[in-house]
């Protein structure tokens, strides 16, 4: 099934695809069928359950924290597939923000997101992503280079910690930076966006104007991506040594990894 097809019996879960085929530096490529991303797996009917089923998943790695389980729900039980739930952001951070964005009135929306806030927060979300998290994304790599594929990292949109911890599993395994993008953005799909849910009772619901102080929030952009990649080369002056001494990987590991998502020579 290809992966246009499949993204078409999956209604219940968003931002579904597989990574495989990108290309490497060095004329290799991801593999199909080993490295799989998408938003949650809270509303996978059953028909999705039985396609992610068929997949022959090792892992699913659920990003979410607990204020995410609490709007949307745990993920469905694949029958055989471990699980893995490795919050990539504290529970407590940005509970009440998206409380708001979820219920607040176009006041309140104004005050959190207008004049460039919302942007700069999703912004500071990402260099956070690296700085704060690299014990979870060191780990998250070492047990992809063991027998945890085929995997399935998700988050709630699928673009944000999901997008993230892709972006920094092909980084290690070599797929330059315009490949990296070109995937990350793929979110932008309209078929792909996370559904922006808003109080049937909030007086402006889904306006216009509500959507656009919303979109820097449900929006993948190209500027997120690189604030993660100036970061990294802030603190650690570029991706190798980030990978080296920011998430402690070893020459064995990454080869482990190469060999595990990458085709043959």
């Amino acid at each position: 099934m290809s992966q246009q097809s499949a993204e078409s019996v999956l209604t219940g879960v968003r931002n579904f695809r597989d990574v495989g085929g990108l290309p490497t530096r060095d004329g290799r490529r991801v593999r199909h069928g080993v490295l799989y991303r998408s938003g949650h797996l809270a509303n996978a009917t059953p028909e999705d359950a039985a396609y992610l089923g068929s997949l022959g998943l090792h892992t699913v790695f659920d990003f979410r924290n607990s204020a995410d389980l609490a709007l949307d729900g745990v993920d469905v039980e694949l029958p055989g597939v471990r699980n893995v739930h490795m919050p990539l952001n504290d529970p407590a951070d940005g509970a009440e923000f998206w409380k708001m964005v979820r219920g607040g009135e176009l006041d309140e929306l104004r005050a959190a997101l207008a004049d460039g806030k919302g942007e700069a927060r999703m912004i500071d979300t990402y260099r956070a992503l690296i700085t704060t998290r690299t014990e979870e994304h060191g780990r998250l790599l070492r047990a992809i280079a063991e027998e945890t594929v085929p995997a399935l990292l998700h988050c709630a949109a699928g673009k944000d910690r999901a997008g993230m911890s892709i972006a920094i599993v092909l980084m290690a395994v070599g797929v330059d930076h315009e490949a990296v993008e070109a995937d990350y953005l793929l979110s932008n799909a309209p078929g792909r966006r996370y559904l922006i849910h808003r109080g049937s009772r909030v007086k402006d619901g889904l306006s216009a104007e509500v959507v656009e102080l919303l979109s820097p929030l449900f929006d993948a952009r190209a500027t997120y991506l690189a604030a993660a990649m100036e970061t990294i080369e802030e603190t650690w002056g570029g991706v190798e040594h980030y990978l080296t001494k920011g998430l402690g990987l070893t020459d064995e590991t990454r080869d482990r990894l190469r060999e595990r998502l990458l085709e043959k020579d």
